[in-house]
């Protein structure tokens, strides 16, 4: 029998866990959940009181009581916030916990505060320049109702159970954001078991992708002790489907879930490093900087079509996107129809990043306009997945030697988890300002429902402005559908794609 200690997120109490606890008693498991200091009514305290470390002995006071008799393991699971304390109380009970439970959250590193994990940036900043003014002893007051989208996706979340969301939402003390976890490390020896809420924007998939990328830091997920679930709904499951997160949690306790695959030379090739579809020799890779330029043989200067990966793309990962086969192809597609290919790489390792690869994109461009052999009155900007919300800039304000803008399976939003309710970046209300310049989507059919909820809506937007929209659809096609799917799949989109960027470059 299990005994589930649960611990919820950032301006939630113990009573956000009643029904799933019941379904997990119902089960014959035992279920705690456990009352925070200064959150919780049960525990008032002033907020100079509280800090991380107070919400970490909550925790262990709480297996403490537990009484384990033979058969029984506990579990501990922290939702959002809750994966913190319950990490500090795991590294100093580890011999008492059989398994952690990241519910929809985050993974804590050892000396980072809970603040690096909060997804919206303008409320890091709040958070930062509330704690400036009154130290850690104020309080981050809780969303107003309408305004839980900021901390993640409420999708599922009933008319009654947001009612009761918006009555228990508490004030958060700031310490427990601001001060640093400190684990000793002996928290690395128990199994852990994540569970993503797809409609909050991650997915299993995604999470293969990352590891797939080659990052060392990310191979602890795909240690034998880690498994993962999914759930088809927003960030708040014990409110959008209690009974269906206790059966997930009763399946992680039993050490069930999916594992992921090792990167690595043993490992099957991972789809981003699949061949491209196209068999384009084209000419030789001629690296300046950040840029790769792939220039035909001949005259010039030539048009250029500049391509920019997607991402979140993590730092430490190998090879690098400007080596991927689908970048290096289609800039040599765009060299075997006469113009100049650039790979242009950016800084986007995090969705903080994206004012950073904003100002990558803009100097990279500008050291490909200025090379001798590319003419700098014409020029065609490419972007790919997660870059596209990087578009908005460009379609805001298009330059007059931008003559073509293109992007292939975008995100044309930023996903509910990402945080970035606030961001200047929306593709979809820039393009109302994009006058004549024309846009190119190649759009995947089978797309993940949550990005193409976002390119729906930008292409609803641009028709209702009058932009220059051309879509080329992939019926059959997925996300990254180049060197996932099928040549016969890709091809034809591949060429009316390229044919279209380089008319409206020579025109």
């Amino acid at each position: 029998m299990q005994v589930f200690i649960m611990v919820a997120g950032a301006f939630t109490g113990a009573q956000i866990w009643r029904e799933t606890a019941a379904q997990l008693v119902a089960a014959g498991s035992q279920a705690h959940t456990v009352p925070l200091t200064g959150v919780d009514a049960a525990r008032p305290a002033p907020p100079a009181q509280v800090g991380l470390q107070t919400h970490i002995d909550d925790v262990i006071a709480a297996i403490d009581a537990v009484e384990v008799t033979s058969g029984q393991e506990i579990v501990l699971v922290g939702h959002d916030y809750g994966i913190h304390p319950v990490l500090g109380a795991a590294d100093q009970r580890a011999e008492r916990i059989t398994r952690i439970v990241y519910l929809d959250c985050g993974m804590p590193q050892n000396g980072v505060p809970a603040l690096a994990a909060v997804p919206d940036q303008a409320l890091r900043v709040q958070v930062a320049e509330r704690a400036g003014t009154d130290g850690r002893g104020g309080v981050l007051a809780p969303p107003d109702p309408g305004e839980w989208e900021r901390w993640g996706s409420t999708a599922g979340v009933g008319e009654a159970a947001m009612e009761r969301l918006n009555a228990l939402a508490a004030p958060q003390p700031l310490g427990t954001l601001l001060q640093p976890l400190r684990l000793t490390g002996a928290v690395a020896a128990v199994p852990v078991t994540g569970v993503l809420c797809t409609r909050n924007g991650a997915s299993i998939d995604l999470v293969q992708r990352l590891v797939d990328f080659g990052d060392p830091a990310l191979a602890v997920l795909t240690e034998p002790q880690v498994t993962f679930f999914e759930l088809p709904t927003g960030h708040w499951p014990m409110l959008s489907c209690p009974a269906g997160l206790a059966d997930v949690l009763l399946q992680a306790a039993a050490g069930e879930g999916r594992r992921l695959r090792p990167a690595g030379d043993d490992a099957p090739v991972p789809a981003h490093l699949r061949p491209f579809p196209l068999d384009l020799p084209g000419p030789p890779r001629d690296r300046r900087g950040r840029v790769d330029l792939y220039v035909p043989d001949g005259g010039g200067p030539r048009p250029a079509v500049v391509f920019v990966h997607g991402g979140p793309v993590p730092a430490g990962a190998r090879p690098r996107p400007r080596e991927w086969p689908t970048l290096v192809g289609h800039a040599r597609l765009a060299a075997a129809a006469g113009m100049v290919g650039a790979v242009l790489e950016h800084g986007l390792h995090d969705v903080a990043d994206y004012e950073r690869a904003a100002a990558d994109i803009a100097a990279g461009v500008e050291r490909v306009r200025a090379d001798a052999r590319v003419d700098a009155d014409r020029i065609a900007l490419w972007f790919f997945s997660g870059s596209g919300l990087l578009t908005t800039d460009w379609l805001a304000e298009p330059p007059a030697w931008l003559r073509c803008l293109a992007a292939s399976y975008p995100v044309l939003a930023p996903l509910p988890a990402w945080g970035l309710i606030g961001s200047r970046f929306r593709p979809a209300r820039a393009v109302v300002r994009a006058g004549t310049l024309p846009v190119v989507l190649l759009r995947a059919g089978r797309e993940t429902p949550q990005i193409a909820a976002t390119v729906d809506a930008f292409v609803a937007a641009a028709n209702d402005s009058a932009a220059r929209l051309e879509l080329v659809d992939v019926p059959n096609g997925h996300h990254g559908f180049e060197t996932l799917d099928a040549p016969e799949v890709t091809r034809p989109a591949l060429h009316h794609a390229m044919r279209s960027v380089v008319t409206h470059l020579t025109r």
